[in-house]
């Protein structure tokens, strides 16, 4: 069983960019209403996708440079990464259908 991890500046090329699997990268708030709406439903695609495909969470109050150079605009949004390269952007609240689609295209 997988779980949603959490990474940082210094641990994004690792967790993400150096990755051999598919990575959904979750940029996320604290006071952010949606993102908490949002973290269930990515804890149940990371158990049902199991060690296929990595996700990670990234807080952009702690990590505004990654947000910028990612282009965050609003919150929260998911980049999915395959092979060190962002392939699919979703922004806001998804269903657990169409996040499990997305990752399973990657995978």
């Amino acid at each position: 069983m997988s779980t949603v991890g959490k990474t940082d500046v210094a641990n994004f090329e690792s967790d993400v960019l150096k990755n051999a699997k598919p990575v959904l990268v979750d940029f996320w708030a604290e006071w952010c209403g949606p993102c908490k709406t949002l973290g269930p439903v990515l804890d149940e695609v990371a158990s049902e996708i199991g060690e296929g495909a990595s996700i990670v969470k990234v807080n952009v109050d702690d990590n505004g440079e990654l947000a910028q150079q990612y282009g965050i605009r609003g919150i929260p949004t998911m980049i999915f990464f395959k092979d060190g390269q962002a392939t699919k952007t979703l922004v806001g609240v998804q269903t657990k259908e169409e996040i499990k689609k997305s990752l399973e295209e990657l995978m």
